[in-house]
């Protein structure tokens, strides 16, 4: 990754050579969204917090997911509208894709970003230690700082937000081929030439078209027979149609055996479909087939912090650990896995450090995909629905009907709702250029 992405080590405050631990009244492991805004709210009540993070200040979704990735999906977006000009009465002669260009833009609004946390952290008095973390006892976590030395932290509150990365699994040949994940796909300077990507989730979906519209012929390969395959048929199919319409190959209903090759140069995924191995290449290999938390290796029996069989943290209701004192937060808590649910999870803890109760059951999760059109839902979906046996009636209205869509010429997508027979609304789910938007406005509780 680019350094830039990073700030200057040497910002890891001093170490006296001491072994005895310095003393916190909140040490944070990490720097994602709950992270952050516990580290600047306690701060800014008085108390002395530490925050230590390995590498990206602010987090996953400022520098390396959420916010680059809709960077480059608006440029891919302003790339699509380009080839499709003519459509608007404009020539579309001498169209050209720089992909230093996309990356450079990208990399100014992350450093703008770093900019606006670094000042945030100087305001609240949180100190920030660059370095690598790990428990070596209750509440207690030593820290090989960036730099150069150790320091050892005590905190009367520990609060873990480590996160989690990528999944590469243990597919033959995969991790050898060096694969892209979403971290180095945002940084390519280059078009590939045919991508493959295993995934037909949210991330595989975003990035596809992105790379697709840049002028990537691409390939998505997915065990799964639907793309997005825990919404609804009507939303799978629409999103299959959408991928028909912009050139995008799909392999579904199969299993990769193996891989060969190297992403960037040549690869090769044999895979398994209706009991019949067949072969898929490409140029380079984007991997987005789930998220594995980043919970190994930091010593959390030391501290006497459980995890589950996957690894993801125990917390209860209010987002307490096993351990006395030490709190979790994010995806490594097993929160769902969006940012402003990880903003939820600060307001969780928030509140129970003051010593008041507020705790995850029944919270919402409003969520966005941010293909084009953007799927957005809340609440259940039919599927959802079905498998409770629970009745509803369903209005649903095609973004034809709203004639503002005719003047932008976006009419593809949905909207629909469930609903009770009391006229409880149970679920929304739009597919349209706008429904992040739309599905923001909704507040049921």
């Amino acid at each position: 990754m680019n350094p830039i992405h990073e700030i200057d080590s040497t910002q890891s405050s001093r170490h006296d050579g001491s072994s005895q631990p310095e003393e916190f009244d909140v040490v944070i492991l990490g720097c994602g969204e709950a992270d952050k805004f516990i580290a600047w709210t306690q701060g800014k009540l008085g108390q002395r917090v530490a925050l230590v993070e390995r590498r990206y200040i602010g987090g996953s979704c400022p520098n390396i997911a959420c916010l680059p990735s809709k960077n480059v999906i608006h440029s891919a977006k302003v790339a699509s509208y380009f080839f499709r000009s003519e459509e608007f009465g404009i020539s579309k002669d001498n169209v050209r894709i720089s992909m230093p260009a996309v990356r450079e833009r990208k990399r100014k609004m992350v450093d703008g970003l770093i900019a606006v946390h670094l000042a945030n952290f100087k305001a609240a008095g949180t100190e920030i230690v660059l370095g690598s973390g790990r428990f070596v006892g209750p509440r207690t976590i030593e820290v090989a700082l960036n730099g150069g030395g150790t320091r050892v932290l005590r905190g009367a509150n520990v609060v873990i937000g480590t996160g989690t990365h990528a999944t590469i699994d243990h597919t033959p040949g995969l991790a050898e081929a060096h694969p892209l994940t979403h971290v180095e796909a945002l940084e390519l300077d280059h078009i590939p030439e045919h991508l493959l990507v295993m995934g037909g989730g949210y991330v595989g979906l975003e990035l596809a078209q992105a790379m697709r519209r840049f002028g990537s012929r691409v390939t998505i390969v997915d065990r799964n027979d639907l793309l997005a395959h825990l919404e609804d048929e009507d939303v799978s199919k629409a999103l299959h149609e959408l991928c028909r319409d912009e050139g995008i190959e799909l392999v579904m209903g199969a299993e990769v055996k193996r891989a060969e090759g190297t992403s960037g140069e040549w690869v090769r995924l044999t895979v398994a479909q209706g009991g019949v191995e067949r072969l898929v290449e490409g140029t380079d290999l984007l991997v987005a087939i789930g998220r594995t938390p980043n919970t190994a290796g930091i010593g959390l029996e030391q501290a006497g912090v459980e995890v589950t069989s996957r690894g993801y943290i125990k917390v209860n209701d209010r987002l307490q650990t096993t351990a006395p004192g030490v709190w979790a937060v994010g995806e490594c808590a097993g929160s769902p896995q969006f940012t402003h649910i990880s903003f939820d999870d600060y307001r969780v803890v928030r509140e129970n450090l003051a010593g008041r109760t507020r705790v995850t059951t029944g919270r919402q999760v409003p969520f966005c995909m941010f293909t084009d059109p953007e799927l957005a839902r809340v609440g259940m979906n039919e599927r959802e629905a079905r498998a409770q046996g629970v009745d509803y009636r369903l209005l649903k209205v095609p973004m034809l009907a709203d004639l503002r869509t005719r003047t932008l010429s976006e009419t593809r997508g949905f909207m629909k709702a469930l609903i009770e027979d009391n006229d409880r609304v149970l679920g929304f789910t739009v597919l349209a250029t706008v429904a992040g938007r739309l599905c923001r406005r909704c507040r049921w509780r």
